[in-house]
C-alpha cells in the first residue's frame, strides 16, 4: 500500500506543480501535455515490459529495483530545466512505477488467504488515491518556502526510503520460489517460513515439470495470455481496465478545472478533486470488506454501474454546490473503489507463474485508456460541451465497464 501510495503522490504532485513548472520554463498548455503523456506512457511500458520479468527473475528483485529507480528519477526531476529533461525523467519515474503495481498486487495475492485474496490486493492498491489525498496536505507545507522543486525532493527522498524499507521487508514469493527454484532457492523458502512461524522444509516439494517450463519465459507468458486457455477473460479484463482508466483520468485530470467553468470558485474544484480522492480510499476499503462475503465481479459490476449513474444524476442535478459535491464524493466511492476491484481480479483470474504479466498487460493497455481519456475531454470542452455533457460522455464507459466486469465471474 506504501508503495502504492507514492505512486498516486508522485502522479498528482506533478498536476499540483505544473502551473509554477510551466511559468519557470516558460512552457505553453500543449507542451505541459507532453510531461504528462510521457509519464503515463512510461507507466504503460513499466506494466507491461518491466512487470513481467517478476514472473522469471522473482517478485521482490522488480519492486526493488523499480522503486529505487522511481526515487532517482524523481530526485533528478528536481533539478530538471528544459522541457526533454523532464520529458526522459516523467517517463523512467512511470516506467518504474507501472512495475511496481503491478508486482506488489501478484505478491499480495500469493501471501493472502483466499477468502482474504481481494481484500489484500485491494488494501495494496488503495494507497493510490490516499496519496492523490496526501498530495494537497503536504503541498501545503512544502511549495510555499521550497516551490515546486521541493516537492519533487521529498518525494525522491521518501521513495528512497522505501526502497530500504522494502528491501528489508518484502519478501520473495514462496510460490515463484517453489516453481522456478533460483539458487539457494529451499534456504531463501526456510527463512521466509520462520518469520511466518511455519514449519520448516528439508527439501522443496515436487511441481509439475510443465508449470516451471512455462515459468521462465517472459514472451511465452506473454502469449500465454492470448492462448485458447485465457483468450476470453483476458480480452475482456484489458477492455474493462481501458474504460475505466478513460473515465478516472478524464476525473483525475478535469474535477477542478470544470468546476471553475462552471462558475464555482478555485477553492471549490479543489474541494471537490480531494472529495472525490478521500471517497476512493474510502471505496477501496468498503469493496475488499465486502469481497470477503460476496462474489468479487458482482461487486466490481455494481460500483462500476452505480458509479455511471451518479455521474448521470451529477449531470441532470441542479446547480447547487453542496449537492454537487456529495455526489462527486460518491462518485469517488464507487467509481475508484470498483476500479481497484479490477485489479484483484486480474490477480485471481491468472496462475502464479503468469500473474503479474497478466497484470500488467492489463493495466498497461488500460493506461491508454488514461491519455485517451483526457484528451477527448479537452476536445469537447474546447468544442464547448459543458460540465454536465462531460459527465454523461464519460459515465458511458463506466456503464458498458460494469456490464463487461460481470462476465468475468470471479469469487
Amino acid at each position: 500500500m506504501f508503495l502504492n501510495i507514492l505512486d498516486g503522490f508522485d502522479i498528482t504532485a506533478m498536476a499540483i506543480v505544473a502551473g509554477a513548472v510551466a511559468d519557470e520554463l516558460q512552457l505553453t498548455s500543449d507542451l505541459l501535455g507532453l510531461i504528462f503523456s510521457f509519464a503515463l506512457a512510461g507507466m504503460m511500458a513499466g506494466a507491461m515490459l518491466l512487470a513481467p520479468l517478476s514472473d522469471v527473475i522473482g517478485r521482490r528483485k522488480i519492486i526493488i529495483l523499480s522503486v529505487i529507480l522511481v526515487g532517482v528519477s524523481i530526485l533528478l526531476t528536481a533539478h530538471a530545466s528544459t522541457l526533454i529533461e523532464f520529458i526522459v525523467l516523467r517517463f523512467i519515474s512511470g516506467l518504474g512505477a507501472g512495475a511496481v503495481i503491478a508486482s506488489q498486487a501478484a505478491l499480495a495475492a500469493e501471501y493472502s488467504p483466499e477468502k482474504y485474496r481481494s481484500l489484500s490486493v485491494a488494501l495494496t492498491t488503495a494507497g493510490y488515491p490516499f496519496g492523490a489525498v496526501m498530495t494537497s496536505v503536504v503541498a501545503g507545507f512544502i511549495m510555499p518556502d521550497f516551490g515546486w522543486r521541493g516537492m519533487f525532493w521529498f518525494g525522491g527522498g521518501v521513495t528512497l526510503v522505501m526502497g530500504v524499507v522494502a528491501w528489508i521487508y518484502i519478501p520473495e514469493s514462496l510460490k515463484y520460489l517453489f516453481e522456478n527454484r533460483p539458487k539457494n532457492a529451499l534456504q531463501k523458502v526456510n527463512i521466509i517460513l520462520k518469520k511466518m512461524r511455519k514449519p520448516l522444509l528439508s527439501m522443496l516439494p515436487d511441481v509439475e515439470t510443465e508449470k516451471i517450463r512455462e515459468s521462465r519465459g517472459v514472451v511465452t507468458n506473454m502469449t500465454s495470455l492470448l492462448g485458447k486457455r485465457h483468450r476470453m477473460v483476458t480480452l475482456t479484463l484489458w477492455t474493462t481496465f481501458f474504460l475505466c482508466f478513460s473515465t478516472l483520468y478524464f476525473l483525475m485530470s478535469w474535477i477542478p478545472r470544470l468546476m471553475e467553468q462552471s462558475g464555482y470558485t478555485a477553492e471549490v474544484g479543489r474541494l471537490a478533486f480531494f472529495l472525490f480522492n478521500f471517497g476512493g480510499v474510502l471505496g477501496v476499503l468498503i469493496l475488499g470488506t465486502l469481497s470477503t462475503r460476496w462474489r468479487l465481479t458482482n461487486l466490481v459490476s455494481l460500483f462500476l454501474l452505480t458509479s455511471g449513474i451518479f455521474m448521470v444524476i451529477f449531470a441532470i442535478s441542479p446547480n447547487q454546490q453542496t449537492l454537487l459535491l456529495v455526489i462527486i464524493f460518491l462518485v469517488g466511492i464507487l467509481q475508484q473503489g470498483g476500479f481497484t476491484g479490477l485489479y484483484a481480479v486480474a490477480a485471481k483470474l491468472y496462475p502464479t507463474e503468469i500473474r503479474s504479466t497478466g497484470i500488467g498487460w492489463a493495466v498497461g493497455l488500460g493506461r491508454s485508456g488514461a491519455v485517451i481519456g483526457p484528451a477527448v475531454a479537452g476536445f469537447l470542452i474546447a468544442a464547448g460541451l459543458s460540465m454536465s455533457g462531460n459527465y454523461v460522455v464519460f459515465a458511458l464507459p463506466m456503464l458498458i465497464g460494469g456490464f463487461i466486469a460481470y462476465r468475468l465471474k470471479v469469487d
